[in-house]
């Protein structure tokens, strides 16, 4: 591993004066946006009057500093890019969200989470510092200490309604060249969570370390958990960018091997299973389906096409099919009461399969506690479990569009949950600043975006501004 810090010849302060002259003109009363190419949100939204933020600068690494596992990152550079960039060095971010173009901005104000965050936590418990555009115009930089630590703390899930990163500093973590990986098959979702628990507190399953940990559950009865060990010595890696299919190879293989590269990217050539709606997992059309099409920025493409013109609804309402509901959720449960809530989806709901991502807020070495974050307030100490899925339900007769959803939210609730807010919410006001720590918001935001410029959490999530 090279130990210099290397830097990459990017213009920062030019990208974010430009920036900051794009916020300035935009006219006092309407929405601010960013102008980005990608998006992996899933709530409608209505459309912009003006054009948006100029973020065509801000998408690069700035620095890796292999010797003091750092990074210094732009806000809208993705994933992709940030891993290009540490993987040389033998390191990755201590949590690298599954799908390539989620941007490192993105991921700390709108959450994501991977299968190292039952020791990592969330990608922003990586982050040192970071640079915000607020809604006063000003840049400031926020730590976890200090003058603007408020910020810092309200920052993640405050969806952009409290400012924009445009650098962040985030510790790297070591990864080998291979992921060797067990596929682990329970009939018995409390001996799943038995499971979970053991690997949780002692990093090891079978006499073997665990540095990565998610699963799927095809049913109740079928589920599995994947332990993943960082390695540099394996046998030849498998392949499941071509034709083979990752999730399936779960059900065939009770071992397996990646490359580091691959393992990290596993779930985006197929974007978990979704790709099957597009016909991409048949045989045929996967030979024919272009390999660089197979992404999971291409195929939210698409949905956002279904989305605008309609096309696979008008042919359901043709063939007499009933119109569906988008239920598209990542959910986390404690760990406690995560079997319940599995059975009652299956039940309940019946989409699978379902993704399992173990989670816990992160414990740094010498912090003492894990730190809380207020606007998605977890425990610290909790063990959760995030479940994932991706799909529609038909709407039943008599039911209204959102009935599912809204049954999911009363549920989750009811079992200590919190859901993430980058799809469909329909809690009413009260219900949502109780869960996602409105009072803080409202202080943070007087604070720093005075004006209220910046649309309103609630009206981004829920009411789709």
């Amino acid at each position: 591993m090279r130990a210099e810090r290397v830097d990459h010849p990017i213009d920062h302060d030019q990208a974010v004066d430009t920036l900051r002259r794009s916020y300035a003109a935009v006219p006092t009363g309407e929405p601010v946006r960013l102008a980005k190419r990608t998006s992996n949100l899933f709530r409608p939204r209505s459309a912009p009057r003006v054009p948006g933020l100029d973020v065509s600068g801000l998408n690069g690494v700035l620095s890796v500093d292999p010797a003091g596992r750092t990074a210094d990152v732009q806000g809208m550079c993705t994933y992709e890019d940030l891993v290009d960039a540490t993987l040389p060095h033998g390191l990755m971010p201590l949590v690298v969200p599954q799908l390539r173009t989620i941007t490192l901005g993105g991921a700390v104000t709108g959450l994501g989470i991977e299968s190292t965050s039952f020791r990592n936590g969330l990608p922003h418990e990586s982050v040192r510092e970071l640079d915000v555009l607020t809604g006063s115009g000003e840049i400031v930089t926020a730590r976890p200490d200090g003058e603007h630590a408020d910020l810092f703390r309200a920052f993640p899930n405050s969806l952009g309604s409290l400012g924009y990163a445009t650098r962040l500093r985030i510790e790297l973590q070591q990864v080998g060249r291979y992921v060797a990986l067990r596929n682990v098959r329970f009939t018995d979702l409390e001996a799943l969570t038995d499971a979970i628990a053991e690997v949780t507190a002692t990093r090891s399953w079978a006499g073997e370390t665990v540095d990565a940990m998610d699963g799927v559950m095809f049913s109740p009865g079928e589920a599995y958990l994947v332990f993943a060990t960082f390695t540099d010595a394996a046998g030849p890696p498998s392949d499941y960018t071509g034709q083979a299919i990752y999730y399936r190879s779960l059900r065939r293989r009770t071992r397996d091997v990646l490359t580091a590269y691959d393992y990290l990217w596993r779930w985006d050539t197929d974007w978990f299973w979704c790709s099957a709606a597009f016909g991409a997992q048949h045989p045929v059309m996967r030979r024919l389906w272009p390999a660089r099409y197979r992404r999971s920025d291409f195929y939210h493409r698409l949905v956002r096409l279904e989305h605008r013109h309609q096309v696979a609804a008008r042919i359901d309402r043709l063939r007499g099919q009933p119109a569906r509901e988008r239920v598209v959720q990542d959910v986390e449960i404690p760990l406690d009461q995560t079997a319940d809530f599995l059975r009652w989806f299956a039940g309940a709901v019946g989409m699978n399969p379902v993704w399992l991502c173990p989670l816990r807020l992160r414990e740094p070495a010498g912090a003492g506690s894990a730190r809380s974050w207020p606007l998605y307030p977890l425990r610290p100490g909790q063990d959760y479990v995030n479940i994932g899925f991706w799909g529609s339900v038909p709407i039943a007769p008599g039911a209204a569009d959102g009935d599912v959803n809204r049954t999911i939210e009363r549920r989750v609730s009811e079992s200590g949950g919190h859901k993430s807010l980058y799809s469909d919410a329909y809690y009413d006001r009260d219900a949502f600043d109780r869960l996602y720590g409105g009072d803080t918001w409202r202080a943070v935001k007087d604070r720093y975006d005075p004006d209220h410029r910046l649309t309103g959490l609630y009206e981004k999530a829920v009411a789709r501004a």
